[in-house]
């Protein structure tokens, strides 16, 4: 039964996306994960549903030079947004979505305000709307109010509520396997994700769901980049977790744990063997100079 656990996990995901969309009809769903395409599971969604989904695109690289809106009026070249040091977090959605994205928002700000670590210093926030008619006095009004929730100063001008022509949405959705569709009453479909984004501009890590462990965004930024943000300790961390996709986070990695163990170990055993021997070393040298002083005696 074990064995098959991973399997039932991604079943139940499919479930769940399958129930979401039907409670919510169309602008709510799960992600569903990659390795089940053409499974079978999700056969039954409904056609304005088809193709809302995610499909993993790990290493791919975002389109640098699209251009999109700013949420102050000016055009901006998406590359212009990487710096080459920092990570990039990154939601895609639209700002006049009536639940899914303000659900997706509230969870990723909540798991910032647990971060010891302040956006814009240590990583970039992105936002980006897949609704071509949206504007930017939007996206500013948007903005601010989740600048104002987050609370913390100086971080208005490192997170960017981006809107652009559709070209530009849509190659960055296709890039980070984002599926989306256009419903008849001008809602859209999509599903609830955020992207660990590298600071060159390639797909890092996705986060699923509206809610984010704290502790897996920051192992998933400081893995996005490459150990260039957070302590030595924060590196550690990560060197002993490894990314389950099944489990949906970072979990100890068992070899890490017993190569850990295996030098404590040799550590230990190779302090007390170099006692026992620097200790008879210690006698030796004793017995020797006590001997000559005997024999000069007699």
């Amino acid at each position: 039964m074990t064995s098959h656990l991973p399997t039932f996990r991604r079943f139940a995901r499919r479930i769940a996306a399958t129930a979401m969309v039907a409670t919510f009809a169309v602008s709510m769903t799960a992600p569903a994960m990659a390795e089940d395409s053409g499974s079978g599971f999700l056969a039954d969604v409904p056609a304005e549903l088809a193709g809302v989904d995610i499909v993993e695109k790990l290493d791919e690289r975002l389109p640098l030079d699209a251009t999109f809106t700013d949420d102050d009026g000016s055009t901006i070249r998406l590359g212009d947004l990487f710096d080459g040091e920092r990570p990039v977090l990154l939601q895609l959605g639209y700002f006049r979505c009536p639940m899914l994205c303000n659900l997706v928002l509230n969870g990723m700000v909540k798991s910032l305000e647990d971060l010891d670590w302040t956006a814009g210093e240590k990583f970039r926030v992105v936002a980006a709307s897949i609704n071509p008619d949206e504007r930017h006095e939007l996206a500013a009004a948007k903005k601010q109010g989740y600048v104002v929730e987050y609370g913390r100063p100086g971080v208005s001008d490192k997170w960017h509520f981006l809107t652009g022509p559709e070209a530009s949405s849509k190659a960055l959705a296709d890039a980070v396997g984002f599926g989306y569709r256009p419903q008849a009453d001008g809602e859209i479909a999509h599903a609830a994700a955020i992207f660990v984004i590298t600071p060159d501009g390639r797909v890092s890590r996705y986060l699923y769901g509206t809610k984010y462990d704290p502790r897996n965004l920051r192992l998933a930024l400081l893995e996005a980049s490459e150990g260039r943000i957070g302590s030595s300790w924060d590196r550690f961390i990560l060197w002993c977790h490894v990314y389950d996709p099944d489990a949906g986070g970072y979990v100890v990695f068992a070899m890490r744990l017993m190569q850990i163990g295996g030098a404590l170990t040799l550590l230990l055993l190779g302090g007390g063997v170099g006692t026992m021997w620097w200790r008879e070393w210690r006698a030796r040298r004793a017995e020797a100079t006590v001997a000559p002083a005997s024999g000069e005696t007699a």
